[in-house]
């Protein structure tokens, strides 16, 4: 099937950020793809019984159950009955898994950057417009959560 130069180059895009993020779990090395999806999402939210991790990370509860016992594990989680009810347990970071998911990030923005570096001030300015409305058609409450701008480099 012959694609279109924008699913070519939708395809590309999607593919190099893969490729960042799988250097970045590379270099991190103790950690999957998939366990630092569920760190992410657990960040993003502070707390989240086994069906909400489930569905933030696209997976079923009892692969997330199972995730989560080695994340558990590793000490990047913690699992404790939720207040709310007996039946139901609550997962939260912890500051090691924050810390991991920190050094992660940091692995993925300097890989970033430097592919940014390339571009001259109105392409990096074109780009960044370009991501915004790609991630706010994707994700609106990512949208939202950007409206003010850039945030200063580091």
């Amino acid at each position: 099937m012959r694609q279109t130069a924008v699913e070519v180059a939708l395809l590309g895009a999607v593919r190099a950020i893969m490729r960042v993020s799988l250097h970045a779990a590379d270099e991190i090395g103790t950690v999957s793809v998939v366990q630092l999806r569920a760190l992410t999402v657990l960040s993003e939210a502070g707390e989240c019984n086994l069906a909400g991790l489930a569905q933030g990370v696209g997976v079923t509860v009892s692969t997330t159950s199972r995730l989560v016992d080695r994340l558990v594990a590793a000490e990047l989680v913690e699992r404790r009955r939720s207040p709310r009810t007996a039946r139901e347990v609550v997962i939260t970071l912890t500051p090691r898994g924050r810390a991991t998911l920190e050094r992660y990030d940091r692995l993925r923005m300097d890989d970033l950057r430097r592919s940014l570096d390339v571009l001259d001030g109105a392409e990096t300015d074109t780009a960044l417009k370009l991501l915004r409305a790609i991630t706010a058609a994707g994700d609106p409450a990512a949208a939202s959560r950007d409206e003010d701008g850039p945030v200063a480099a580091d």
